[in-house]
């Protein structure tokens, strides 16, 4: 925790009163499981990182949410305005058979980007997040492999995209997708907040 604090009272208490209306309202609606979702996880470690104003934490996170939450919303503004998901696996979002409210809560999705990376923005970079995140989903994806609903296909371990696949063996699948999550969502973006760092230095 820093001395004086670098990151707005309001915000942490904000973030915190979302948290106690979210999470429970997602237990009741979609159970338990959901909280496997990295995006889930997210939320809660962003809390604590806001509180401990943890830049480690932090900024794993960012690389978490960051084009993850792009991408989400790219994909329903777009479904939104022609019906058609040109990405994937935000269906849910316009279904009328799943609950309302979590539809709209969804919508954290936008938010947690803005969050963690205001909070980046204020307490640095942490240049070990790359490594830390890399092997907080090389974690949860196997665990949501083995304890999740192969159905709800949480963290997408049984197909790309909310879609279950069936042209790799589901363990050879799953090991790509291993590599594929840092690789394609934590590098791009940790190799851009690096240069900027060096960038900010040099100058």
């Amino acid at each position: 925790m820093h001395q004086h604090s670098a990151l707005p009272l309001w915000l942490k208490l904000a973030f915190t009163a979302w948290i106690l209306f979210w999470a429970p309202a997602y237990a009741v609606m979609l159970g338990p499981q959901n909280y496997f979702w990295l995006c889930n996880v997210a939320s809660f470690l962003i809390l604590v990182g806001l509180w401990w104003e943890h830049r480690l934490l932090l900024s794993m996170q960012w690389l978490s949410v960051a084009l993850v939450g792009a991408f989400w919303t790219l994909d329903v503004g777009v479904a939104w305005l022609t019906g058609v998901h040109p990405i994937g696996g935000t269906e849910y979002m316009l279904d009328p058979e799943h609950p309302r409210l979590a539809r709209v809560l969804s919508l954290y999705h936008v938010v947690l980007p803005l969050v963690a990376g205001f909070a980046v923005l204020k307490l640095g970079y942490e240049r070990r997040a790359l490594w830390w995140q890399t092997g907080l989903t090389w974690l949860l994806l196997p665990l949501s492999y083995l304890f999740t609903d192969p159905e709800r296909n949480i963290n997408w371990v049984h197909g790309p995209f909310g879609a279950h696949q069936d042209m790799l063996g589901s363990l050879t699948y799953l090991v790509l997708l291993l590599l594929v999550w840092p690789f394609v969502l934590y590098l791009p973006l940790h190799a851009v907040m690096r240069w900027t760092q060096r960038r900010k230095r040099s100058g």
